[in-house]
């Protein structure tokens, strides 16, 4: 599958609010979005990771929400909440011994070089909102995506238990983002 092509299928079927095509425009052109990994180290630490982890994300949202939940609020949610990613991650290089050949050897990896260290799903909200106006949902569902996993949380925050009390939609984001993560990209 191309993911790519997928994205943006998703994205043009779903998202018609004012400024999307800006919105979709800049992460083409401006961003390495479509080429990024969706970590260093865990999920999807491969190019195109990041684009990939997007479409398995709404796909779920889509496939379990739909019935419930406005469409656009569910693609909106799924396909940008992990915009925080972009232009985040460096390809580096680290030496590995060889078992064959017991010789080191230079290989490649990902790294964080984070220019804008301004959170995770914080950030996400607030590069969407530069060109697109979320609904308070939307908001907090991409905020609280990472729900214990997030810094804040795991600081001792209650902020993500209280989003997930008043906004469903939350709880439909964090559930979509640990099925994508744990059980989708796991088995490729």
């Amino acid at each position: 599958m191309n993911y790519k092509e997928r994205y943006i299928e998703l994205y043009n079927q779903y998202i018609t609010r004012e400024g999307a095509a800006d919105l979709l425009s800049w992460m083409t052109q401006k961003t390495d979005f479509f080429t990024a990994p969706a970590s260093t180290r865990f999920h999807l630490a491969c190019e195109g990771g990041l684009v990939q982890h997007s479409v398995n994300v709404t796909e779920v949202l889509l496939e379990r929400w739909s019935a419930d939940e406005n469409p656009e609020s569910l693609a909106i949610c799924g396909l940008l909440h992990d915009l925080c990613k972009t232009n985040f991650y460096k390809v580096s290089t680290r030496n590995v011994k060889n078992e064959e050949t017991g010789q080191w050897e230079k290989v490649p990896f990902y790294m964080v070089e984070d220019a804008f260290p301004y959170g995770h799903g914080e950030k996400s909200v607030f590069m969407i909102e530069r060109f697109v106006r979320l609904k308070t949902s939307e908001a907090m569902a991409i905020r609280w995506h990472m729900g214990g996993f997030d810094d804040a949380v795991k600081g001792g925050s209650y902020s993500a238990g209280n989003a997930f009390e008043k906004y469903p939609l939350a709880v439909k984001m964090h559930l979509a983002d640990i099925e994508a993560s744990y059980l989708i990209e796991n088995r490729r």
